[in-house]
């Protein structure tokens, strides 16, 4: 691991010790969940945007086959 510092607010400080207690943890290991959550919507976000992004790009190609009638080669009958 690696030791980062951070700056917490006053009423982020008192609330995250509150949680630590009751869920009788420390405090660095919430901070560490908080962020491996930060780090797995973020990841997710970014597949959808990349795959938004790709959908239909082939679209209007004319140098590309007919894939129908490729495909319809294939279907056995």
């Amino acid at each position: 691991m690696v030791r980062t510092q951070i700056y917490l607010t006053e009423r982020q400080r008192a609330e995250l010790a509150a949680i630590a207690k009751t869920a009788g943890k420390k405090q660095s290991e919430l901070i560490r969940e908080a962020v491996d959550r930060l780090i797995d919507q973020s990841g997710h976000s970014r597949r959808e945007a990349v795959l938004r992004e790709a959908a239909g790009i082939w679209k209007n190609r004319k140098d590309l086959p007919d894939f129908k009638a490729t495909r319809a080669e294939w279907d056995r009958n």
